[in-house]
């Protein structure tokens, strides 16, 4: 996990990754909730109470079916999922990461042009996805999420 350890130059190197292609999203797809431990759930359970009502001035809007597990902001929607599996990628010393404002986050470009984040060093991973329309974003909505992730959920390693 040493990479983590590494911050990306800057915004604008996500930026420019992503900003090619970045025109819509299919905001029709349905989310699928997590089935973390009861640990996890109770700790992601406060993290939702924490979330912000805005996230990169768009405002709360969660996804079906309702859960403290997700949440969402926008349309189409910037969606978190609390209690996600450990992504393979995470073991990749060579993966993409960043860190914004003292959360450090995976970061993986899907075959649909959205980009995931999940958070790295934390008692349970968070995963944060853009879709394609908002992927030129970078991790600004990432810093609208650091306080409440920092607040409710633990630096350390996921189960």
């Amino acid at each position: 996990m040493n990479f983590f350890r590494h911050r990306l130059s800057g915004l604008s190197a996500l930026a420019l990754l992503c900003a090619a292609g970045c025109s819509s999203a299919d905001d029709s797809a349905s989310i699928a909730v997590p089935s973390p431990s009861a640990k996890a759930a109770e700790i992601c359970g406060k993290l939702d109470a924490a979330l912000p009502a805005t996230v990169d001035g768009l405002q709360r809007r969660d996804p079906e079916p309702a859960s403290t597990l997700t949440a969402g902001w926008g349309n189409p929607a910037i969606i978190l999922r609390c209690g996600v599996v450990k992504p393979p990628k995470m073991d990749d010393k060579n993966a993409d990461a960043g860190e914004a404002d003292g959360v450090g986050w995976l970061v993986e470009k899907q075959d649909d042009g959205s980009v995931r984040f999940t958070s790295a060093l934390r008692v349970v991973y968070i995963e944060v996805t853009l879709p394609e329309s908002r992927a030129a974003e970078g991790m600004s909505p990432l810093i609208d999420l650091a306080p409440a992730v920092k607040k409710t959920v633990p630096e350390g390693i996921a189960d």
